[in-house]
C-alpha cells in the first residue's frame, strides 16, 4: 500500500520467525510495543500461527494480549484470547494422509493434535518440537482418529529433499505445507490455510479486504500473505515466501517488524 493515509485495520501476524526469534525464544521489547501501539491505534491484531492452541497461549501471555482472535494449527483452530480457548475447529479423516506419506516418506514419524492437551505421537519427538503431553501410539491408531493437525517429521533428510520427494504431490483430503528450517509437512483439513481462516474471520468482523495486513515467514504463510492487500516477507524467510508479498522486511533478528509497523503506528 502506497497511500499515505491508508491504515490496516486487521493485522495478522506469523509467530516463530516473526513475532518471535527463534535464536532467542522471545519476543523483542521492540515488536511488543509495536504490536500495541497498533492495537491502541484500534486495528485488531490477529495472532496466525502453525503452533497449537498450548503453543499459542505461552505467545499471548508473553505479548499481554487480552482479548481478540487467534488462528492455530495454520488456520484449523480458532481461539478466543481472552478466555485462551478454543471456540471452533476443524478436523480431517488421518487415515488417508497417512497411508500416502508412509509410502512416499518411508522413517517418518508422526504426531497428531490431541486439542488442548497434547500429541498423539508413533514415535517421541523432542521436547521442544511440539507442546504438551506426548503419548506414543501406532499409525493403526492415528489412523481411526480425526484431528486438525497432523505433522509428519522424515527424520535424517533435509528439508530439500523432502520438498523433492513431495514436489507436485496432492495428498487426499487435506492441505499441506512444508517447513523450511526442519523436515516437517504439516497437515491441516482440505482447504484450511491461515489464508482461508483469516478470510473468513475477515468477513465476521466485518473488517474491508483492502484493510488487511499479514506478515510471515515460512511456506505456511503464502497463502495468508497473498490474501492480505498488503503482505510483508520476514527477511530471512525463502525466496518463494519472499515472492509472495509486497513486501520484504528486515528479518526478525533485526527487528524486522517493527519497523513496517511503525510506518503507520508511530
Amino acid at each position: 500500500m502506497t497511500d499515505a493515509a491508508w491504515k490496516p485495520r486487521l493485522i495478522a501476524l506469523d509467530v516463530d520467525g516473526t513475532l518471535l526469534n527463534p535464536d532467542t525464544g522471545h519476543i523483542s521489547a521492540a515488536v511488543k510495543a509495536a504490536v500495541h501501539r497498533a492495537i491502541d491505534a484500534g486495528s485488531q491484531v490477529v495472532i496466525a500461527t502453525g503452533r497449537t492452541v498450548l503453543g499459542t497461549v505461552p505467545v499471548l501471555d508473553e505479548l499481554d494480549l487480552t482479548s481478540g482472535f487467534a488462528l492455530c494449527s495454520n488456520g484449523a483452530v480458532l481461539v478466543d484470547v481472552a478466555a485462551r480457548e478454543a471456540v471452533s475447529t476443524e478436523t480431517f479423516e488421518l487415515a488417508p494422509v497417512l497411508a500416502e506419506l508412509s509410502a512416499r516418506l518411508p522413517g517418518a514419524i508422526f504426531a497428531a493434535e490431541n486439542l488442548g492437551v497434547g500429541n498423539l505421537v508413533t514415535a517421541e519427538f523432542p521436547p521442544n518440537q511440539l507442546e504438551g503431553e506426548q503419548r506414543l501410539a501406532t499409525v493403526d491408531e492415528l489412523a481411526a482418529l480425526r484431528a486438525p493437525r497432523l505433522i509428519a517429521s522424515w527424520i535424517g533428510h533435509s528439508p530439500d529433499e523432502l520438498e523433492e520427494r513431495l514436489a507436485g504431490v496432492e495428498l487426499p483430503s487435506c492441505t499441506f505445507t512444508l517447513d523450511h528450517y526442519e523436515p516437517w509437512v504439516t497437515v491441516t483439513p482440505k482447504g484450511v490455510s491461515k489464508g482461508s481462516a483469516l478470510e473468513k474471520l475477515r468477513a465476521e468482523l466485518g473488517v474491508p479486504g483492502e484493510d488487511t495486513f499479514a506478515a510471515g515467514d515460512g511456506g505456511n504463510d503464502i497463502e495468508m500473505l497473498r490474501w492480505a492487500a498488503h503482505g510483508v516477507a520476514m527477511g530471512q524467510g525463502p525466496e518463494l515466501v519472499r515472492a509472495a508479498a509486497d513486501e520484504v522486511a528486515g528479518p526478525v533478528a533485526e527487528d524486522g517488524l517493527p519497523a513496517v509497523l511503525d510506518r503507520w503506528f508511530r
